[in-house]
């Protein structure tokens, strides 16, 4: 007997599989790659060892893109359209029981462990959206407070054995973890960019601005980097707070219209995105002063696509207030 199970590579999941493991049952493990949860990543490889399960990334970017588009059962607090992607998942994983000679799927979910995406009727919602699969998913952490699914029914798998966790408090999956003697496992909390309210707000404007396509799908990685500004529609500045985000904006340079760095100062590397005209590259350039070494004070060199410029003393009363205007915070 098999199953899948959806792997986040986070506490939940890990339990999960763990628990119907100890039945005897081979569990492979999808993780779900999207543009803002998942992918290759040393966590959730290290869990997937301590587990002694094989690791399968399941990439369901462009899919998750249009489901966050419009998303049936709306979105929570911010972008996160957690019903709807759920049973996308669900769906994705039915169809490739098949490849993996599994029988039926389970995940980590926990009855009222949030509020609106994890309750009674959201979880049967879920259900419902999953393309027939809605008899072969079991929830081996609250399985003991919802009706049993086919595989307890047909005794592929031990009902008694499973779990009637409630709640929001992950005290009791902490204990089976340290009882089990897997230590080694991320704090408890969400992956997901699209519950993040710095995040959400950014994806908004792009939203807003009618790139929310997965065409476009380079800017929802760009978001994530460094401080955003918005002029208008569809024209922005993403400019590196730390080293890390200036290689981050290394590789994605050739997509954007603008793109400037330091040359004989360090300072942030700065692309832009869209038709900006010569004001907006200006402010650009009087950002890269002002957050350089010279603060804004000194006449100073910059590459900027490609060729070189000079960017005089700014005038840093005037650029906070335009900071203030254009920027989105995180």
């Amino acid at each position: 007997m098999k199953a899948l199970a959806l792997f986040s590579g986070g506490l939940d999941s890990a339990l999960a599989i763990k628990v119907v493991k100890e039945q005897g049952i081979e569990v492979i493990a999808l993780n779900f790659v999207s543009h803002f949860f998942g992918g290759k990543n040393e966590k959730a490889e290290n869990m997937a060892e301590q587990l002694g399960v094989k690791l399968e990334y399941v990439d369901f970017s462009t899919a998750h893109t249009q489901v966050l588009k419009k998303p049936v059962h709306g979105r929570g607090k911010n972008m996160n359209p957690c019903i709807d992607c759920h049973a996308l998942m669900f769906r994705i994983a039915g169809q490739l029981l098949e490849q993996y000679g599994a029988s039926f799927i389970i995940s980590g979910e926990v009855l009222g462990q949030r509020p609106m995406s994890q309750n009674y009727q959201a979880l049967e919602k879920v259900k419902g959206m999953s393309g027939g699969l809605e008899d072969l998913i079991v929830r081996p952490l609250c399985a003991k407070h919802l009706p049993p699914s086919l595989p307890e029914r047909e005794g592929w798998i031990d009902r008694e054995k499973l779990l009637d966790i409630h709640g929001r408090s992950r005290k009791t999956q902490i204990e089976l973890m340290d009882r089990y003697g897997i230590v080694d496992y991320p704090s408890p909390g969400g992956g997901c960019l699209l519950t993040d309210p710095g995040y959400s707000q950014r994806l908004r404007f792009v939203e807003q601005d009618g790139l929310l396509e997965e065409e476009n799908s380079v800017l929802f990685h760009l978001l994530k980097t460094g401080r955003f500004f918005r002029f208008e529609a569809g024209k922005y500045l993403i400019v590196g707070r730390e080293k890390e985000d200036n290689h981050k904006l290394d590789n994605y340079k050739d997509i954007g219209t603008l793109y400037i760095k330091g040359r004989e100062i360090p300072g942030p590397h700065i692309l832009g995105y869209g038709d900006l005209n010569e004001e907006q590259i200006e402010f650009a350039l009087n950002l890269f002063s002002r957050y350089s070494k010279v603060k804004g004070k000194e006449t100073i060199p910059v590459f900027i696509n490609g060729g070189t410029r000079e960017v005089l003393p700014v005038d840093l009363e005037k650029l906070e207030e335009d900071i203030k205007k254009y920027q989105v915070a995180m």
